[in-house]
């Protein structure tokens, strides 16, 4: 276990980058998911499309595909719009912690759309109705009786989205980002211990999703408190 004395600090500097980035990807994935799934029960036709459109690019193809599209589809966008100002500038590049996360965001909000509309189905469409006769808004309705109810038909499948999230961050060593798989290959190439190395790295994912499996669990009782004593 000496081999790992002077890497613990690096190990620890690349859980927060992990954390930090499963946070911004949850929040974007949410948002992505709420906007996708309202598009797909919309009476619009084209917000239709484009929600399905998305749903099915994003949860077709790899993870992997998606983020160095993203990563080098976006630096070649910005150096071209940059250029039209300043054409001094050689190349412009979104960095890799923004990159993922949004490329993260994109892709699990995909999946999170399909669970928000099946959610958005399962809510009464007569506590709806009755929303609108006690002369509620659209916009009241979806965040005051809509969004609270579907929360809780959504959650089981909300934690396995956020099981994924938190395992596609280990996607983003391969642009750069120096979070926990980052170190890991460093502390390989240095000790030539790629299997205890690699091991720690598990291991604190494994701590990690333990985490995330526990709080949705509990998450769930209080969500659904109200049934049980009902029964």
């Amino acid at each position: 276990m000496t081999v790992l004395s002077g890497w613990w600090d690096d190990f620890f500097f690349g859980t927060l980058v992990v954390l930090k980035l499963f946070v911004v990807a949850l929040i974007l994935s949410v948002i992505f998911g709420l906007i996708g799934s309202t598009a797909k029960l919309s009476r619009n036709r084209t917000l239709r499309f484009f929600a399905n459109a998305y749903t099915v690019i994003f949860r077709g193809t790899p993870e992997l595909i998606v983020l160095l599209i993203f990563y080098y589809g976006t630096a070649i966008s910005l150096t071209w719009f940059i250029q039209l100002f300043n054409p001094q500038i050689k190349f412009v590049d979104l960095p890799p912690f923004w990159a993922g996360a949004t490329a993260i965001g994109f892709i699990v909000g995909a999946y999170m759309t399909e669970t928000f509309r099946g959610a958005f189905l399962g809510v009464p469409e007569g506590q709806v109705e009755a929303a609108h006769a006690l002369g509620l808004s659209k916009a009241q309705t979806f965040f005051y009786v809509r969004v609270p109810q579907m929360w809780r038909l959504a959650l089981p499948n909300f934690g396995n989205h956020l099981l994924s999230i938190m395992k596609d961050t280990a996607l983003i060593s391969v642009i750069g980002l120096e979070e926990i798989v980052f170190v890991g290959a460093m502390a390989t190439a240095v000790t030539h211990q790629p299997f205890l190395m690699y091991m720690v790295v598990a291991l604190i994912y494994l701590a990690i999703t333990t985490f995330i499996t526990v709080s949705v669990a509990g998450l769930e009782q209080y969500a659904n408190r109200h049934m049980r004593r009902a029964v």
